[in-house]
């Protein structure tokens, strides 16, 4: 700024204040809202719409906002609300085509024995899984703004879903049921399963209404990794049954995870060799080539599909060897062809399930933005988040009335459609073809297919979660106090339960980041020699402190939980002791010559808000200040709670002390002792400008 017109070494502060300044630093003119609008800006103008009155102001937005409703504002509403309608017009058949199609077909390949297996975590038949792998994907290529998004089943949902059916709707404790008492649980299942489903997209609908899409950064990245983390675990250990052949109840609530190993270790005598045999071969498969992808994933044109490479291996080897009647294996049996029927889920159960449901819609929508937001910044473009809410809300309660359970985007196939060269949303059409080819024609392949096998591929698709916690010890170095959330929180998911462990980690969370407001320090500035730039007085002995005035910068908020360290840290910096006035702390040099403060000027601009506890402190702080002697000067308030708050309501105007003033000059920090201007000497109350630098 010394090379604004006008700009020259301050000749009259000695003038303005008695206290001595460092000879030969170089100063300039104080630069004013009026001054610079003469400078840079169309002061006119400004003067015009400054001297508006408010209430024409609105009266002016308020006539302008029935254009939202003409035909622009309409057409502008279905292009927010209809993604395709912006991407389509302008997307590139020739070079994108040919890639969506190979990846939507590779994510179809992947889904159809994903979501079978998915669907046993969910406590439903198999056949529900590929209806969940081809609804929510259709309506979120629709509606979602996510170009490289995957959506379908999740393993983190369906063990959340899971657990909730398995409370709602429990196995007889006999477990011998017949043919048709086992059609009755898994109808009744399967409705639970789509009134989460239905709840779930209820709650983000609603919370799309109010414009919550923010709410998603409440839930921190450690936070979103140690519960996917610690659900991979969950996941591992409930498989455990299926892989050994164990007709074992699924354990639910807290400490599920350590009655599931207490149960499989009491029944490991009466495990099934065959389905064992089955699962090691599986996995001895399913994890090389799921190694390969991710060690070639540059050199190989399109991932391995291992995942459907052994699906019809081990059916294949089922049908020829007759295992289901020879060794009583477990196979997934008939996949009704077609669509079921749409209908509501049972209603009644809604104030039930809404309870479970919350912590379901919490974790899709913030596994579905954050992924959306790593690809869209890896491939700079934006999403809206309003938008998700909209597109995963619409997408859960739809495909609930056609049976699916709780869907979002996933890792694995997200990840698999960036790599096999997915563009846009189009590539989710590819995927639900192959989905729907299974559905309609292909279903009778899949009868002999062991269960086990698709315990395998739940197990060997958390691979990416689980190396999640590789990335501890970067998280150490970066940030301890992120890394004490992220254990936290894995901690209690793994021993309570996935919903306990969430809400426990985002609490948690919070508390540390009221904490960090606690720990703030108050920092002295002193002027870097030979500039008119100020720094804390601790960085260097270089600095020059100003004798009789005290700069200090309090960068954090000033509400209820942080007033008492306020006054405890000025109290310490101006030498405001309960006995009266002490000898002012200094952060300056041992040597400096301790002369009486007369000045204190409080930089506000790291001061984001300040609630009413907050503005009576500083109202307070000048109390003590004008009873010690002392100028105080508030520069640069970012909100009206300070400026209105530096005057006693009590206090008649003739009673306001002119040395307590609130500095607003744009651009200025008050660097230095000076008058205040015109007002603030009359009243006191009144925001004065200061004639300071």
């Amino acid at each position: 700024m010394s090379g604004l017109p006008g700009a020259r070494t301050c000749p009259g502060l000695g003038e303005a204040s008695d206290l001595k300044f460092p000879l030969g630093a170089k100063f300039r003119e104080p630069l004013t809202e009026a001054r610079f609008q003469q400078l840079f800006g169309d002061a006119e103008q400004e003067s015009e719409l400054l001297s508006e009155p408010r209430w024409s102001r609105l009266c002016r937005q308020w006539r302008r906002r029935p254009g939202a409703c003409s035909r622009p504002g309409a057409w502008r509403l279905l292009l927010a609300r209809l993604p395709p309608l912006r991407w389509l017009p302008h997307y590139r058949w020739r070079a994108w085509l040919l890639g969506d199609a190979v990846a939507g077909v590779t994510v179809g390949i992947v889904h159809v024995p994903q979501g079978m297996a998915f669907a046993l975590l969910t406590s439903v038949p198999p056949v529900f899984g590929l209806y969940t792998s081809f609804f929510p994907v259709l309506i979120y290529t629709l509606l979602g703004t996510g170009r490289h998004l995957s959506t379908g089943t999740f393993a983190v949902l369906s063990l959340m879903t899971g657990s909730a059916v398995e409370r709602l709707v429990p196995e007889p404790l006999g477990g011998n049921l017949s043919g048709i008492e086992r059609e009755e649980l898994d109808a009744q299942r399967v409705g639970a399963a789509a009134a989460l489903a239905f709840g779930s997209g209820a709650l983000m609908l609603g919370m799309f209404a109010l414009q919550l899409g923010v709410l998603s950064t409440f839930l921190s990245e450690p936070v979103v990794k140690a519960l996917t983390s610690g659900a991979a675990l969950h996941v591992l250990v409930s498989q455990l049954p299926s892989l050994l052949g164990l007709p074992l109840p699924r354990q639910i609530g807290c400490f599920a995870l350590f009655k599931t190993l207490a149960a499989v270790l009491t029944a490991l005598p009466r495990s099934s060799p065959a389905e064992l045999t089955i699962s090691a071969l599986s996995l001895a498969l399913l994890v090389p080539v799921k190694e390969l992808n991710v060690r070639f994933r540059d050199k190989l044109p399109t991932p391995i599909p291992g995942e459907i490479v052994m699906v019809l291996l081990a059916s294949v080897l089922c049908f020829t060897s007759s295992l289901d009647t020879r060794y009583n294996i477990q196979i997934v049996g008939l996949l009704p062809g077609g669509f079921p029927q749409p209908h509501l889920p049972n209603l009644a159960e809604l104030p039930r399930i809404l309870v479970d449901s919350l912590p379901i819609a919490l974790v899709a929508f913030a596994v579905s933005a954050s992924l959306a937001s790593i690809y869209a910044d890896k491939y700079s473009y934006t999403i809206d988040s309003n938008q998700e809410l909209l597109a995963h809300g619409v997408s859960n309660l739809i495909s609930s009335l056609f049976s699916c359970f709780p869907n979002s985007a996933t890792l694995a196939t997200t990840s698999l459609l960036v790599d096999a060269g997915g563009n846009t949303q189009l590539a989710g059409l590819f995927s639900c073809i192959v989905v729907l080819s299974v559905l309609l024609w292909l279903g009778p392949f899949f009868y002999y297919l062991p269960k086990a096998v698709l315990a395998c591929i739940n197990i060997s698709s958390m691979r990416q979660m689980f190396f999640q916690m590789q990335e501890l010890p970067q998280l150490w170095r970066i940030s301890r106090m992120d890394f004490v959330v992220w254990v936290v929180t894995w901690v209690a998911v793994v021993i309570l339960s996935v919903d306990i462990g969430l809400a426990i980690g985002v609490v948690f969370s919070m508390m540390t980041v009221i904490c960090r407001t606690q720990r703030v320090q108050c920092l002295a500035l002193g002027l870097a020699e030979g500039t008119e730039l100020y720094r804390p007085l601790r960085e260097s002995h270089k600095l020059l402190k100003v004798p009789g005035l005290c700069i200090l910068r309090y960068p954090a908020p000033l509400y209820f939980g942080t007033r008492g360290q306020f006054r405890r840290t000025l109290e310490w910096h101006l030498g405001l002791g309960e006995g009266g006035k002490e000898a002012p702390k200094t952060d300056g040099p041992p040597n400096a010559v301790a002369e009486p403060l007369r000045v204190v000027v409080l930089d506000c601009s790291g001061l984001t808000f300040a609630d009413a506890a907050g503005a009576r402190e500083v109202v307070q702080l000048a109390g003590r200040c004008r009873d010690a002697g002392i100028h105080l000067l508030l520069a640069q308030c970012n909100g009206e709670s300070l400026s209105a708050g530096d005057t006693d309501p009590g206090r008649t105007p003739e009673q306001s002390d002119p040395r307590t003033a609130v500095c607003q000059c744009p651009g200025c920090s008050c660097s230095c002792p000076g008058e205040t201007g015109e007002g603030a000497g009359a009243t006191g109350g009144k925001p004065g400008r200061c004639r300071a630098l």
